[in-house]
């Protein structure tokens, strides 16, 4: 998770392409460089152990965009194929 983020920071499409399941992966992924990045905080995560093949990771990763700070709060799934954590896909639990 924390990989995942920084590539967001940095802009490295490739990096987050590469880890992205490739049943849920986008073919294209933009990143809108006037969004700023400020922080990460890992509220909990559950399996993802080096005996697990699934896990979650719950998340708020605080931004600016054009000025107005907000955050994203994520309950995202990860699965390991060959040795690799994959993102499979996240829900929004403030939505829920």
């Amino acid at each position: 998770m924390r990989s995942r983020y920084t590539a967001f920071m940095l802009g490295d499409t490739s990096y987050l392409h590469r880890t992205w399941h490739p049943t849920t992966r986008p073919r294209r992924l933009e990143l809108d460089p006037a969004q700023e990045w400020l922080g990460l905080r890992i509220l909990g995560a559950q399996r993802g152990s080096l005996l697990d093949s699934t896990g979650t990771v719950e998340f708020v990763a605080e931004y600016r965009y054009r000025g107005r700070r907000d955050a994203l709060h994520e309950r995202s799934r990860f699965t390991r194929e060959k040795g690799q954590w994959l993102y499979v896909d996240g829900v929004f639990p403030d939505e829920a």
